[in-house]
């Protein structure tokens, strides 16, 4: 009992004592409260006095009523700043943004007129892979017109172009084209093959530029020209092509036998290669010969050099090509140049 009659007085003892101490914290909140309310209720007088002899102006306030009127003026100024920094900040955002506009317009126009140049020439494309199908033989209205299906044909795209505008025009026309080039690629694989497979029969007949390199350009054509020594005019039977100098190789123009080697005073050193099909080709004015009569050559090959020997102006080659008996112009088996 004497126990539990010390625990509560203890007990009541600490519950005064905390009551006591939130009442003393209570009065001098209260206290400092009415001190600070007092001092913002103290009267202020504001008085402008002019250099003049006018009448001077009296302002009645309170510092409570001065200090909100700071506040709400520095307030005031700082959002004016800070707004004023915003604004400034979107203005040269929006001047970047309308510079790169500017620049994706002119790079979106060079865009549509390097479209349309290839547009064009897909146009130049279709004509000359149609007439290359039809010479060799391949049915081109059973692979390329194949595109027509599914709106991918060269033709319906160049048909519907106008009734599309924008950029959705252009990202139409590339993929209508992307389609058409996808069609056309079977009958190009085929003409790859049969090139392959009749690469013996063109090695067989003259087809390559007979300067090795593909250098040089045609000084004289074949035909009917006046002769550059006697100006009378005369048939050319074959090509001259000069390098502007002697030296350079000369190439065999096809798979053959050296019939000849020998000398001419008009021709000078020259030498004639048989190919199969009754074919000849005769090379002319040469430096120098490095193949022998009754040797076997390949295509590329090299056989002499360039030169100026028997009557010439000037270092040249004189080609020729003979079909039996007949002199053709051998600028129609010039057409592939050699690259090697």
């Amino acid at each position: 009992m004497p126990k539990s009659r010390n625990y509560r007085r203890t007990k009541k003892s600490l519950i005064a004592r905390m009551f006591k101490a939130v009442c003393s914290l209570f009065e001098f909140a209260g206290r400092g409260l009415l001190r600070f309310l007092k001092i913002c209720d103290g009267k202020l007088t504001i008085m402008v006095v002019p250099h003049s002899k006018g009448k001077v102006i009296n302002f009645h306030t309170n510092v409570f009523a001065l200090a909100f009127g700071i506040i709400l003026l520095t307030g005031i100024i700082g959002s004016f700043i800070y707004f004023n920094r915003q604004v400034a900040g979107s203005n040269a955002e929006i001047s970047r943004l309308m510079s790169e506009n500017r620049q994706t317009l002119a790079s979106l126009d060079e865009l549509r007129d390097e479209n349309n140049n290839l547009l064009q020439t897909a146009k130049r494309f279709k004509t000359s892979l149609s007439q290359s199908l039809s010479i060799l033989g391949i049915n081109s209205s059973s692979t390329v017109a194949k595109a027509s299906m599914n709106d991918s044909d060269l033709s319906s795209l160049f048909d519907k172009q106008q009734n599309v505008t924008g950029s959705t025009k252009e990202v139409n026309d590339i993929r209508q084209l992307n389609s058409y080039l996808e069609s056309v690629v079977q009958p190009i694989e085929q003409i790859g093959k049969m090139l392959e497979s009749q690469e013996t029969l063109f090695a067989d007949i003259p087809n390559i530029w007979p300067i090795k390199g593909g250098i040089g350009h045609i000084s004289m054509p074949f035909g009917q020209t006046p002769h550059p020594i006697t100006g009378q005019w005369y048939i050319h039977k074959g090509l001259d092509i000069s390098t502007w100098r002697s030296g350079d190789p000369i190439v065999a123009t096809a798979n053959g036998q050296v019939v000849t080697v020998t000398f001419d005073p008009g021709f000078g050193n020259y030498v004639i290669i048989k190919h199969k099909h009754g074919i000849y080709t005769r090379y002319c004015h040469m430096n120098s010969v490095r193949v022998k009569k009754g040797q076997y050559v390949s295509q590329r090959d090299v056989i002499g050099t360039i030169g100026n020997t028997g009557i010439v102006t000037g270092p040249h080659l004189h080609y020729e090509v003979h079909i039996g008996s007949d002199v053709v112009d051998p600028s129609k088996y010039v057409n592939v140049k050699l690259t090697k």
